[in-house]
């Protein structure tokens, strides 16, 4: 049991790629924490309320006891140091460093991607046309980064499974799901990670319609 209680909001649709990498984290913790949602369409992340609890009035937004808490991987490496059984994180420094290199890279750059290829396409298979040149471009690199860190053919990028991998899956499947061509190796990767039961939970949950 946990000391204080534990509460994640995300958005009603569950289609944040943010708070996905979160409700994954705290299940393969395997805590108990309340699952409250937040219509983003409806501007709910602007409300008074939720407005003076989370700093950057987006989801996820971790609240634990007093302490509120935003950002996703702030919000892992916080789950991390925290509640250290059962790490999501790699326990070398380096490859920890590398993950976490991983997780600020994917939020940080290609925009083109996520621009292109919104989630719709991972969560609802809405799919859209041809990427553009910048797009392509962008897909490249993501491509190339993703083939050097699984060079050995490894099921996840340090060895064994961490957060990293979600989020890594979940960029690579913004271009899988829609029909994009993706490498091979890349698809059976994204696949894999897909499989894993705490990702599975937030896949398979009911969506309201668009």
């Amino acid at each position: 049991m946990n000391p204080s209680p534990l509460r994640l909001y995300v958005d009603a649709q569950f289609t944040s790629p943010y708070a996905l990498s979160a409700y994954v984290a705290l299940r393969e913790k395997g805590l108990e924490f309340e699952l409250s949602t937040l219509d983003l369409d409806a501007a709910e992340n602007q409300a008074e309320g939720y407005a003076s609890l989370s700093l950057t009035q987006r989801v996820p937004t971790l609240v634990h006891g007093d302490f509120a808490l935003s950002e996703s991987s702030a919000i892992t490496e916080y789950l991390e140091d925290t509640f250290p059984q059962s790490p999501v994180y790699p326990q070398d420094l380096k490859q920890r460093a590398q993950a976490r290199q991983v997780q600020a890279w994917l939020r940080s750059d290609l925009l083109p991607i996520r621009q292109e290829r919104s989630t719709l396409v991972v969560f609802y298979g809405l799919k859209s046309g041809p990427l553009s040149p910048v797009a392509e471009s962008a897909a490249r690199k993501l491509f190339a980064a993703a083939q050097a860190l699984l060079a050995d053919s490894r099921e996840h990028l340090f060895g064994q499974w961490s957060i990293a991998d979600v989020d890594l899956a979940l960029m690579l499947n913004r271009l899988i799901l829609n029909g994009d061509a993706v490498p091979p190796a890349l698809v059976e990767y994204a696949q894999r990670q897909w499989q894993r039961p705490s990702v599975q939970e937030w896949v398979t949950r009911q969506r309201p319609a668009l």
